[in-house]
């Protein structure tokens, strides 16, 4: 049955990717959506967010000239009649956001742009990613080498409608000579740091890369002011786990990899079953899972690798939203979006295959669902108190893998930041201001973005509905809620427009361009029905 499907899907793909298949990703087209940058931009009456942890303060209008915020007024309190010659005036354009939300744009720091098979024009991550507020994202990496550079340069032009670029790259990837695994030797190492910082990128995704390799990445990082996160495999991280790392200068753990390996109470590698093949992902993303009883939790171990973390000023970002499925893969399954806005095309990457990376759901089980939600717990509980201790926590997705989308996979992120002991402020914190700081920090600089401020870059979403008495009102399908008015449900909520370098983008009219692409692939491949 399974093969009778897929020589079907062959069939039917076959000429949609033979158009795409000497590029992996098409770049986005030239930008014919958004207005502006203005002269002077006024926002009118919203409630402020402002980033940093502060509560929510309104009404308030927001200056933007040019792309920068050049003034945060207040103009009166709640329920009483604003009195009209407080406000700005002289503006270019307008914004009425009274009775909404605004809050700086979202930081998504793991962001892949996708590719054939699965998503094969950049514009359609792009639009998800806009779509939801998210104005800032960091490619680990978005696509290859020279495409996610020259990406990057023209959404710094605003050449095409996409977020703020951050582009990070595995060791030994570039043009020329380089090729990953090229880079064996601390001398090589240091190499290629220097090329990636004379091309332009913005830092490196590592691995668990031998120790005196990693010492020599993270060494002329620091000279060339590049980043560094790490996803500390399974299979390098016995010899290289989070600690380690962090001793050696890494910025940023991302995942999970390392964290316990760093505490255990027991061992020293992890206890693998006697049948564990690395290579079969429901072996690797399966076991990983039985680390939860491995660690003590708030034990000496424990309280001494987040007093070592924070003393390091290292940066979590968790991505919780991309091993969720894990939890509840038939919740991941049918989420609410998948009929509008996944593509036939990224369904299929997603559905059990031994090819696709992350489909590995070849026979879940009951006992792997409660593996890893007695994980999220232990897990949940370290973030919560590396928070509370002062640590910084960022938001970030992977997302189109494991049935997570663009998008929406970075405001899931959120919620489970929620879940995990975040108040909702905390959590927006995590997901704008801490975002900045940590692309930042290599520079040696304050932040450009991130919190809504005079001086600061005009990037912005504003949401007709409350995020912090919902979180769920900004995905773009909104939260379902019963309008006892009418007696009917009805969805609210959906960012209604994102602001990103002074140019305000209408969010719902770039969905339903997403909305259109999916349309057309269905169209295309045969209107296949994805469940």
């Amino acid at each position: 049955m399974k093969t009778t499907k897929y020589l079907l899907f062959s069939i039917l793909t076959v000429t949609f990717l033979s158009a795409q298949n000497r590029r992996t990703l098409e770049p986005a087209p030239d930008r014919s959506e958004g207005d502006g940058p203005h002269k002077r931009l006024i926002i009118r009456g919203g409630t402020l967010i402002d980033g940093t942890g502060a509560p929510p303060r309104g009404p308030v209008d927001i200056v933007v000239e040019g792309n920068k915020i050049t003034r945060v007024a207040s103009v009166g309190t709640p329920f009483i009649e604003i009195d009209e010659e407080r406000r700005p005036k002289d503006s270019t354009y307008e914004i009425d956001a009274h009775g909404m939300y605004i809050m700086p744009g979202l930081i998504d720091l793991h962001v892949h742009t996708g590719g054939v098979p699965k998503a094969p024009e950049a514009e359609y991550a792009y639009k998800l990613w806009l779509g939801h507020g998210i104005t800032t994202v960091r490619g680990v990496p978005f696509t290859n080498f020279d495409l996610s550079l020259s990406e990057k340069e023209r959404s710094a032009k605003n050449e095409i409608t996409a977020p703020r670029m951050f582009s990070y790259h595995r060791p030994g990837s570039g043009s020329d000579d380089w090729k990953e695994g090229s880079v064996n030797d601390p001398e090589t190492a240091k190499k290629w740091v220097r090329y990636i910082s004379r091309k332009g990128a913005d830092g490196m995704k590592l691995g668990s890369y031998p120790p005196n390799i990693m010492a020599a990445l993270l060494d002329e990082a620091k000279n060339q002011n590049l980043g560094s996160t790490a996803h500390l495999a399974q299979s390098g991280v016995a010899q290289m786990n989070a600690l380690d790392a962090a001793r050696l200068g890494l910025g940023t753990v991302t995942h999970f990899y390392g964290l316990f390996e760093s505490m255990y109470e027991a061992n020293d590698v992890q206890p693998w079953p006697v049948n564990m093949n690395y290579n079969d992902e429901q072996h690797r993303f399966g076991q990983v899972a039985r680390q939860w009883n491995l660690v003590k939790p708030r034990g000496k171990k424990w309280n001494a690798l987040l007093n070592e973390f924070l003393t390091l000023d290292l940066t979590l970002d968790p991505t919780m939203t991309i091993y969720a499925a894990g939890r509840d893969v038939m919740h991941a399954r049918n989420g609410d979006w998948h009929k509008e806005y996944t593509l036939p095309s990224m369904w299929d990457f997603y559905t059990p295959s031994r090819e696709s990376h992350g489909a590995y759901w070849f026979y879940w089980t009951t006992w792997d669902e409660v593996a890893w939600r007695n994980f999220y717990q232990v897990w949940m509980m370290f973030l919560n108190d590396y928070k509370n201790m002062g640590g910084r926590v960022t938001t970030g997705s992977d997302s189109g893998f494991i049935y997570k989308l663009y998008g929406f996979g970075t405001i899931e992120e959120l919620e489970l930041l929620q879940e995990a002991g975040f108040h909702p402020l905390e959590v927006i914190r995590s997901a704008t201001m801490y975002g900045a700081e940590t692309l930042y920090k290599p520079l040696g600089k304050s932040i450009e973005f991130g919190v809504i401020r005079s001086g600061m870059l005009a990037d912005m979403l504003i949401v007709d509905e409350n995020p912090i008495a919902n979180l769920k009102v900004l995905y773009a399908t909104g939260a379902v809620k019963l309008n006892d008015d009418i007696g009917e449900v009805e969805r609210v909520g959906g960012v209604k427009y994102t602001i990103k370098d002074g140019i305000v983008y209408d969010a719902q009219k770039l969905l339903e361009d997403v909305r259109k692409m999916v349309i057309k692939q269905k169209r295309e491949q045969g209107d296949r029905i994805l469940h």
